[in-house]
């Protein structure tokens, strides 16, 4: 059995981590690469919130600080009880069971469009989703980053926050967040036994031949219950595909956030981009605030017929808020910002790209539409600019390693690759850039790979561990159309192939030339970014 310790892989199974396109079993007894890789636990090679006085001061001090609360209630005898960790080897083992439970059901790759099973079960369970406010985002790329910097804003002006999220990079109990982090495995099973029994009369009331609940829809029950029981004071959830007959849709948002859309999954939502923001525009509802990125014409024209289909109102990235200067800085960049409020300047991001800049002025926008701010209503500009200061987006040009410097980021569709390939032509200045390479075998490899192409001096083609990744013969021919033979590597794994990538860079090809300045950047696949998180001891976040 794999190693409880270890991180690598979705299901903490020491198998593999989950992205759209991988509906593959978990393999109990497989040794857990990637820990092993990382050096086991060593690492690797290389108060709950309350509601604050918003708009108008801010946010409020926490009520007492952390280190003054009792850790234990005492036990029978008197005596402080012992200590349990809620992520130790035994809750690990806990959350193994469960996993491999959950993966006996449709992966969420595969679909069923119909929100009865969901339905369903959240009635079973009271109705837990309507305890709470929400905010949903959908679209195709940015989804991640934008959700958590929503989380983080709404964290600062003084509310608990609930935050669900898909797919994860490491390990399954990413997908639900409080307080800005992850539950626990302990948490995490306690949770899936909670409901379990409500799951199962949800399977046993369909008619013969009737799919069973999905493992994404007893996710999102399991994270709308858990938000209830928090409870929290607001939720933001990301859609896990498409959006009409997403799980998470079953919920009534007050604020929908539509980042950019683009074409992917194409075996599930089809290649035509306007029938893919129709479905993408059903988490819109009636009276609801649709905030809305830069958009495709044809794609803005469906979402907006949606939103007055809805009456609801609509902001949009360009007009109603904008992006006013960027300029890049040691780290990340700073902002200036136009929200609908009015203008935010001397905002510091710590992440790289237009893009992210561009994610930053949607969650603003749309955590001001949350509060209703306006013309002549603003959120508390310094309360925005700490909270943006301290956004994490794990994988998305996230520095893992220096000398040479170490990238990794999770674009795994062209749109995503062409966003990766301008914040690195604009922000780093690398002498010589290797890319190591693996995706998963439904997506356009060709389209990413001819993204990369520009910034790449040379690439190392890989598979991840996934059933499903994309045979490395395939991969090196279609890299070869593309680099020509010279400039590709293939390697059998990702280990190996970030080990070459390195001896790439480091290898001087002049004898004057200087040994600095040289990258490696491991891209291709959501799977493939959380593989090499592990390797370089990298904590699930």
């Amino acid at each position: 059995m794999a190693d409880p310790d270890s991180y690598a892989g979705i299901d903490e199974l020491g198998a593999q981590a989950h992205e759209f396109g991988d509906d593959s079993d978990p393999t109990l007894g497989a040794v857990d690469e990637a820990y092993a890789a990382g050096g086991g636990s060593r690492g690797g090679i290389g108060g709950i919130g309350q509601l604050g006085d918003n708009l108008a001061t801010g946010p409020v001090p926490d009520l007492a600080n952390i280190d003054e609360q009792e850790l234990h209630e005492l036990d029978d005898q008197g005596e402080n009880g012992p200590a349990v960790d809620p992520n130790g080897q035994e809750a690990r083992r806990e959350l193994m069971a469960v996993e491999a439970e959950l993966n006996q059901r449709w992966p969420e790759t595969k679909i069923e469009p119909s929100l009865t099973r969901i339905s369903a079960l959240v009635n079973l369970l009271g109705e837990p989703h309507r305890g709470y406010p929400i905010l949903h985002v959908a679209g195709t790329n940015g989804k991640g980053s934008t959700t958590r910097m929503i989380d983080a804003l709404l964290t600062r002006m003084g509310l608990r926050v609930g935050r669900y999220t898909s797919p994860h990079l490491q390990l399954v109990t990413e997908r639900i967040a409080l307080d800005g982090a992850p539950i626990s495995a302990a948490a995490y099973t306690d949770l899936y036994h909670d409901i379990a029994p409500y799951v199962a009369m949800v399977d046993g009331a369909g008619k013969p031949g009737d799919p069973a609940m999905s493992k994404f829809e007893v996710l999102t029950g399991m994270a709308f219950a858990a938000f209830a029981d928090a409870p929290v004071e607001a939720a933001v959830f990301e859609t896990g595909m498409g959006g009409s007959w997403d799980a998470t849709n079953i919920a009534d948002a007050e604020v929908a956030v539509i980042t950019p859309i683009g074409i992917d999954h194409v075996e599930y939502l089809g290649s035509d981009i306007t029938k893919i923001a129709a479905e993408k525009a059903g988490i819109i509802k009636p009276g609801s605030v649709a905030v809305i990125a830069e958009q495709d014409p044809a794609v803005m024209n469906v979402l907006v017929e949606r939103a007055i289909e809805v009456d609801a109102s609509v902001a949009r990235a360009g007009s109603e808020f904008a992006v006013l200067e960027r300029e890049i800085a040691v780290g990340g960049q700073l902002l200036k910002l136009q929200g609908l409020g009015g203008v935010y300047d001397d905002v510091f991001l710590p992440l790289h790209g237009a893009h992210q800049a561009a994610n930053a002025a949607l969650a603003l926008a749309a955590v001001e539409a949350f509060f209703g701010a306006g013309k002549d209503r603003q959120l508390v500009v310094e309360a925005v600019r700490e909270a943006f200061a301290e956004v994490e987006t794990p994988g998305r040009l996230e520095h893992v390693r220096s000398a040479p410097q170490v990238l990794l980021d999770a674009a795994h569709n062209p749109h995503g690759a062409r966003a990766l390939a301008t914040a690195v032509a604009e922000e780093f200045a690398f002498r010589r850039l290797v890319g190591v390479v693996g995706i998963m075998e439904e997506k356009d490899a060709r389209g990413i790979l001819e993204a990369l192409e520009p910034i790449l001096s040379d690439i190392v083609v890989t598979r991840n561990s996934s059933p499903r990744a994309m045979g490395l013969e395939e991969l090196n021919e279609i890299a070869i159309s593309i680099f020509g033979e010279d400039r590709v590597l293939a390697e059998t794994s990702l280990e190996t192939a970030i080990e070459s990538a390195i001896a790439l860079v480091e290898e001087s090809q002049e004898p004057d030339e200087p040994l600095s300045g040289g990258g490696v950047l491991i891209t291709g696949s959501v799977f493939t970014v959380g593989e090499a998180r592990t390797m370089f001891g990298k904590a699930p976040a």
